[in-house]
């Protein structure tokens, strides 16, 4: 059956066992799919039948879909004339695992951050508006979404004026980690009701069926609903704002669904329409354990996921903040709804009374932690650098300003790979330079971890400990250290060249002086653990004989090390970092390459150079 579905409009004349057909098959082929390139499974398992009814009831893309954080439009993708290439899911030059503007015209907004959907829905529902279009905005978010901050600032400007907007709250009563705070038990209360809805639907067919006087009664029950569902439940949150709610309906029945969404395009204000999934449905691992199966790497379908163990710097940093806390009962750790993801799970169920998982609200977390110091805790904020973006102002206004010493653990700092654009942590170390005071440690190993978080304890200032996704270099050569600031190594006797890196790539650097060695130019590779502040003079002294200084850098060019370095230095500088681009998803070698940062090419920019020099 998917065979045959080219676009939308080849799922509206389906019969209803062929629906049944093609749902089985959508499913089967992103589990195929995902097992090979990995990718976020669960959340697409469980928006089969919606993503179905959405293609049946609008007409994309002249109605305009657009999905929270993008990771769960699989399905989206897959009946909108991407399955030929679903194959190369989140491989370099393939589909990205999120919705992307330049890939499809279905795709009228693109994501990767969590609570943006609403907001952009309503932009895009308020332009038509203006233009007169009837066209309709879907938009269609996850319950974790509702723990975010952004979720109420849409919702409080819904019904500002009339517009075709419609809001698909998918509820599958699970986020990344387990839902907090006040909303989700708002909606566990909606979860009993669905009552209301099914006698709605019911009472509208029978006096529909009424011959002359039916549509009369229709409008008079209108007039009554709201003392109806007084009788169901006390209290509506979206209703007090202006918002017509329907629901709970099942999320994977495409006949009650569609009844739903036929109902929403009625409504003469924004309506919301809250639909209840099951996370993982149709693969029995990932319904057993949905948060494993969130977003997993490749695996065996009959044997289901298997992790790789407990090595990596994610897994690393856990250790070392329980090995920290067990000995200074003031330190706290706070997560924006990652504690699995930032290794933080031991610790929350070691210290449950100094965890906080605020939900998807990094602003809050930032600031929490700012008062969590003054009131005499040391709170560590475990967060992935592209999302700590989202919290620029509160470290600044909120930590910096006031000068307390907040440590953030900045995990998935550089490339993420396959996760892309919206991923990468590319952007902290300029974000960081440019606020005073901050101590920023950029490790390159486990060793290296251990030691900026043993400093970052002891600071009376704010300091970030950033690191990459994955496991460390195996050690391939002794550094001759020079505190915990930074450490070298010379390829041999004499310094012609000296290259300056920081972090896990530190390894592409040695490896291109090995490849100078063998042409006759010999490098010292200068490896920074800290990269804020930085010992200009004691650097000087290690470049003094060298005729040219190469910094790479895993992070953009503007407002990176690099740039200050070579602003600073005396000795001829050359930088080689993220030159005002977005960079695409893919493995880390194509990723590497494309920007010029593998050993190979390092030499070759620096033969040409040197060259010159």
């Amino acid at each position: 059956m998917l065979d045959k579905i080219n676009s939308p409009a080849d799922v509206k004349h389906l019969s209803d066992k062929q629906l049944e057909i093609l749902a089985d098959e959508l499913r089967t082929e992103i589990i195929k799919t995902v097992s090979s390139t990995g990718g976020h499974l669960a959340s697409n398992l469980g928006v089969v039948e919606l993503s179905i009814a959405l293609h049946r009831i609008f007409n994309s893309p002249k109605d305009k879909i657009i999905w929270d954080v993008g990771h769960q439009s699989y399905v989206h993708k897959l009946l909108t004339g991407r399955k030929d290439r679903f194959s190369q899911l989140r491989q370099y030059g393939g589909l990205s695992g999120f919705t992307l503007r330049s890939e499809s015209e279905h795709d009228p907004f693109g994501a990767g951050h969590s609570s943006t959907s609403i907001s952009a829905a309503i932009g895009i529902a308020s332009a038509n508006a203006i233009t007169g279009s009837k066209d309709y905005t879907i938009a269609v978010a996850g319950d974790g979404a509702c723990t975010n901050g952004m979720i109420y600032e849409a919702l409080n400007n819904c019904s500002k004026q009339h517009m075709r907007l419609i809001i698909i709250l998918n509820d599958n009563d699970m986020s990344i980690s387990t839902n907090v705070g006040a909303l989700s038990e708002h909606l566990a209360r909606f979860r009993t009701s669905e009552r209301y809805f099914s006698m709605k639907h019911n009472t509208h067919k029978l006096f529909d069926s009424i011959p002359v006087v039916g549509s009369g009664l229709v409008k008079a029950a209108k007039g009554i609903k709201d003392f109806g569902k007084r009788l169901v439940w006390s209290e509506n949150l979206f209703e007090h704002m202006g918002i017509e709610y329907l629901g709970p309906v099942n999320g994977n029945d495409i006949k009650k669904l569609e009844i739903a969404l036929n109902e929403a395009k009625t409504s003469e204000k924004c309506c919301l329409v809250h639909v209840q999934t099951k996370k993982g449905k149709g693969y029995e691992f990932a319904e057993q354990n949905p948060s494993k199966y969130h977003s997993v790497g490749s695996f065996d379908i009959e044997k289901g996921f298997v992790t790789n163990g407990k090595d990596s710097f994610s897994a690393e940093f856990g250790k070392i903040i329980i090995k920290h806390a067990k000995r200074d009962k003031s330190i706290c750790a706070i997560t924006a709804a990652m504690t699995d993801g930032t290794g933080l799970d031991d610790f929350a169920e070691m210290f449950t009374e100094r965890f906080f998982d605020v939900g998807i609200a990094e602003g809050h977390a930032v600031t929490f932690a700012g008062g969590l110091c003054v009131g005499g805790k040391k709170p560590v904020v475990a967060i992935y650098s592209t999302f700590l973006q989202r919290s620029y102002d509160q470290i600044l206004h909120d930590v910096a300003l006031q000068g307390l010493p907040v440590i953030f653990a900045i995990d998935r700092a550089g490339f993420v790979n396959s996760d892309g654009p919206t991923h990468h942590g590319v952007f902290d170390v300029a974000m960081f330079r440019n606020i005073p005071d901050v101590v920023v440690y950029s490790p390159e190993n486990y060793a290296d971890l251990d030691e900026a978080f043993t400093e970052a304890f002891k600071s009376i200032h704010p300091v970030a400990v950033r690191y990459p996704k994955g496991k460390c270099n195996t050690k391939y050569t002794d550094y001759i250290g020079t505190g915990s600031d930074l450490e070298f190594v010379d390829i041999s006797d004499k310094v012609d060249v000296a290259i300056i890196s920081y972090g896990i790539i530190t390894k592409n650097a040695y490896d291109a002086a090995q490849i100078l060695k063998q042409q006759g130019i010999s490098a010292r590779v200068i490896k920074l653990k800290r990269v804020k502040p930085i010992d200009i003079d004691k650097l000087q002294t290690l470049i003094a004989t060298a005729k040219l200084v190469y910094v790479l850098e895993e992070g953009i060019l503007s407002g990176g090390i690099g740039e200050y370095l070579k602003a600073n230095l005396n000795t001829r500088t050359i930088v080689r970092a993220i030159d005002d681009k977005f960079i695409t998803f893919g493995k880390l070698e194509q990723l590497h390459r494309e920007c010029g940062f593998m050993p190979e090419q390092i030499a070759a920019e620096i033969t040409k150079n040197y060259d010159k020099a």
